[in-house]
């Protein structure tokens, strides 16, 4: 018997829908609004107290919940509002001065990291982006070519969000710290869905967020920064969170703390910290060796499918360079992935990919064909029509 099967009676969605979109947002477990309506009877009931006696703690302790997903230790992992918040955040400890002045990313970085990073040209900094050649996955080689003596910051995806092609992590950063640079490697697309381990990677930033394979929605990114790195940079992006006497209310400059928290501005938003409890319990129970074990499985019998139907795969068809989605192009793809959402089958669509779809622990092989069965027939009624 599938051992995963027990757990879909903790996602609602599950009873009515298809749901392969973790990529973009996991399936909410059903505990969620009992730690919701927790969070509504501490305000209705403790009022102000709410935050010495249940509040003040959370960026730290749905933080511990993350932590060991990322091979990180208690009190290194802090929540944030979002990745490119948390992003800009990092960006603010740092000057560019000429000639260590260049910031060097992936073509197939997600835009919102790429805008942020590009207007730091404003400021003196150099931004160079490595193409793909396939729109699939970023040459390795290519990357540690263009980081070199005058590179300053790295901001990676471990994940492509388009393709899922893993990048190998391990060697740039090896290469960025060869000439003096820091690496900040999102693990949006990858936390909960890949093993990571930020100590063996010896990684310098991660940032991500519960809102995808973390089943944890929206409002909880978290920022990892390398221990000995917590001391030494100093956000210009800040908040009275992040003193060392926050109630001491002093005027600037800030004292900051030496630990994590150093990383915090201003209020944080705690009812998406009681939503995210659920999820990042959940995936400690279930495990992430065994989802990544599953994960391939499950996407390897998507593309073999895919084939059979003859479509476009634009994800890598090696598993072991493969995250947890599987991108399929066709014809009218934006048109098929809207019609699947309208039978049930809840899937995405991103211009140069197709459509993405991706299963996670909580769904069965027999989810995996019945959409590719739906696919097959949707493009049978439109050729049809056209005939």
């Amino acid at each position: 018997m599938n051992p995963f099967l027990k757990w879909r009676q903790e996602f609602p969605i599950l009873e009515k829908t298809c749901y392969m979109i973790s990529n973009s947002l996991g399936a909410m477990p059903r505990r969620t609004y009992e730690d919701l309506h927790s969070y509504g009877e501490v305000w209705a009931t403790r009022g102000v107290r709410a935050w010495e006696e249940a509040w003040w703690m959370t960026p730290a302790g749905v933080g511990d919940l993350v932590a060991p997903l990322l091979g990180a230790g208690a009190g290194e992992v802090i929540m944030q509002t979002n990745v490119t918040l948390t992003q800009a955040q990092i960006l603010s400890c740092f000057e560019f001065r000429e000639p260590k002045n260049k910031i060097v990313c992936e073509a197939m970085n997600f835009p919102s990291v790429q805008y942020l990073y590009q207007q730091a040209t404003r400021r003196g900094a150099r931004f160079v982006t490595v193409p793909s050649p396939d729109g699939i996955r970023t040459p390795t080689e290519e990357m540690l070519k263009a980081i070199d003596d005058e590179t300053l910051l790295v901001p990676i995806s471990h994940v492509i969000f388009k393709s899922a092609y893993i990048q190998d992590a391990q060697r740039i950063i090896e290469r960025a710290h060869e000439v003096g640079a820091i690496v900040i490697l999102d693990v949006y697309q990858s936390a909960g869905i890949l093993p990571i381990d930020v100590k063996e990677l010896n990684v310098d930033v991660v940032i991500g967020g519960c809102l995808k394979w973390l089943c944890g929605g929206p409002g909880n990114a978290f920022l990892y920064v390398r221990p000995y790195l917590c001391s030494k940079l100093e956000p210009a992006l800040t908040g009275w969170l992040s003193h060392e006497d926050p109630f001491a209310f002093e005027p600037p400059p800030v004292r900051r703390r030496n630990d994590i928290w150093r990383f915090l501005t201003g209020t944080p938003p705690i009812p998406a910290h009681y939503a995210a409890k659920a999820g990042l319990e959940i995936i400690h129970q279930v495990g992430v060796e065994a989802i990544r074990e599953n994960s391939m499985r499950q996407t390897s019998k998507l593309i073999a499918l895919a084939d059979e139907a003859g479509l476009q795969v634009n994800s890598p068809r090696d598993a072991h360079q493969r995250g947890g989605t599987v991108s399929l192009d066709m014809p009218d793809a934006l048109a098929i992935a809207k019609e699947l959402i309208r039978r049930e089958f809840l899937v995405d669509f991103r211009p140069g990919a197709g459509i993405r779809i991706s299963p996670h622990f909580y769904n069965t092989d027999d989810e995996i064909e019945a959409i590719m069965a739906e696919i097959k027939k949707i493009l049978g009624t439109r050729n049809r029509r056209r005939g």
